[in-house]
């Protein structure tokens, strides 16, 4: 059983800085985070181990200093914040803050903010946070459900698959085809290189492993765009979710992992794999097909 990583996987840029602000503010005083600082339960464990607390509104911060997630948040959710007082950092990933911005610059030039993505997801949260009026689409069923405008703005949670938005911009503009829809493409590089990465990882194995949290929307995603591709996908969220039967018969698995899954913990499912195979190689009578019992 041979097992080969996708080219792009695992924690990106936004969430290892992140991660470190995190570290690097609860040495000098105590830390509170609102909301999850990533969607990944590993990390939320190591931090909580450190003495770093997790709160979800301004109101339940007990500590001087409240940091704003990688996902980021609105001016509103950051002003209650002010205004109690606390200090406030801001972890909000780069490419989170350039969704922000461009966002906002269509509300300021007339254009009906509609974002594609989760709706209860916290990015999404945020970036709606400080509109009175908008839309937020993540199917056909939700795009028809909208109402006619004379401009759209559109812009997409940054996780997003890049097809998925673009399918549904294309939707927008002929559901309304008397309307402007200006579209501004915020799915951020490294979601791209992972959805890209997973379809060709995909294409080469009998089963892939999709390493990450079990709230997280890109790694969700990734699962997904694998099924696509390979008809035995696994979701886990550390080695010891995997079962030795799910690779029965299989010559190549993949391994990719979420933009918020730490190296360590990709490298554990490899290690945990490794030994599945030298099983398998001990034991050749177990590489059966899936469906056959083994006597």
């Amino acid at each position: 059983m041979k097992i080969i990583r996708a080219e792009h996987l695992g924690m990106c840029f936004g969430v290892r800085d992140a991660i470190a602000l995190a570290q690097g503010a609860a040495k000098h005083s105590p830390l509170t985070i609102l909301g999850d600082l990533v969607h990944n339960e590993t990390v939320l464990a190591e931090l909580q181990a450190q003495g770093i607390r997790l709160a979800q509104r301004p109101a339940d911060v007990d500590t001087q200093t409240a940091m704003v997630t990688a996902h980021g948040a609105s001016e509103r959710m950051m002003s209650e914040a002010r205004d109690r007082g606390l200090n406030v950092l801001e972890a909000t990933c780069p490419l989170v803050h350039v969704a922000h911005c461009s966002l906002a610059k269509l509300v300021r030039a007339g254009f009906h903010p509609t974002i594609i993505g989760q709706r209860d997801h916290v990015e999404v949260r945020g970036l709606t946070g400080d509109l009175d009026e908008f839309d937020v689409v993540l199917n056909e069923n939700e795009v028809a459900g909208l109402r006619e405008r004379p401009r759209f703005g559109v812009v997409a949670q940054t996780t997003q698959p890049i097809d998925r938005v673009r399918h549904l911009v294309r939707l927008i503009r002929e559901r309304f085809p008397r309307s402007e829809v200006r579209f501004v493409d915020t799915v951020c590089q490294p979601t791209k290189q992972r959805q890209n990465a997973a379809i060709e990882l995909a294409l080469k194995c009998d089963v892939v492993v999709v390493v990450g949290g079990e709230h997280s929307n890109n790694t969700q995603e990734l699962v997904k765009t694998c099924s696509r591709f390979c008809v035995r996908v696994h979701h886990v969220r550390a080695a010891g979710d995997l079962r030795a039967e799910w690779f029965a018969a299989a010559r190549v698995v993949g391994v990719t992992a979420g933009t918020s899954t730490p190296e360590a913990s990709i490298q554990a499912v490899e290690r945990r794999l490794e030994q599945i195979a030298a099983r398998f190689e001990s034991f050749p009578f177990l590489l059966v097909e899936p469906e056959q019992k083994v006597h």
